[in-house]
């Protein structure tokens, strides 16, 4: 990523925010992003959850009921969150360290996500 860049995270993050229940099953968080071309959802528990492809890829693939599983099953849990105006450099960072490739933005409340595909598309 270009030092020079003084890119923020507002400028590249995915907006309106997509968010599902935690009591959803995880067929409608599948539904939901393929339809919106996401790939992770905010899960409204008011606590820092996501849910993400991966996360009911792996359902699936351990054999769980899509329709029968709910998204508290699979969500991940204590997310680290990012501000609006930090700088691209600093989310990459993060999601390299924390390795994880979606970080929501919270601006006072959920405002956005920002993915490892912003970042790519950005850089291109």
């Amino acid at each position: 990523m270009d030092l020079d860049d003084r890119t923020r995270v507002a400028d590249v993050m995915s907006t309106p925010l997509e968010t599902i229940g935690a009591n959803a099953p995880i067929r409608d968080a599948a539904r939901r992003m393929h339809d919106g071309g996401i790939s992770a959802l905010v899960v409204t528990t008011g606590g820092g959850c996501i849910v993400t492809q991966s996360d009911v890829v792996g359902a699936v693939a351990d054999g769980r009921d899509p329709e029968a599983t709910a998204v508290r099953d699979v969500m991940t849990e204590d997310v680290e969150t990012v501000t609006p105006d930090l700088m691209m450099q600093e989310v990459a960072a993060m999601m390299t360290m924390y390795g994880v490739k979606h970080l929501p933005v919270v601006d006072d409340d959920y405002v956005g996500m920002v993915s490892s595909t912003d970042i790519a598309e950005h850089l291109s």
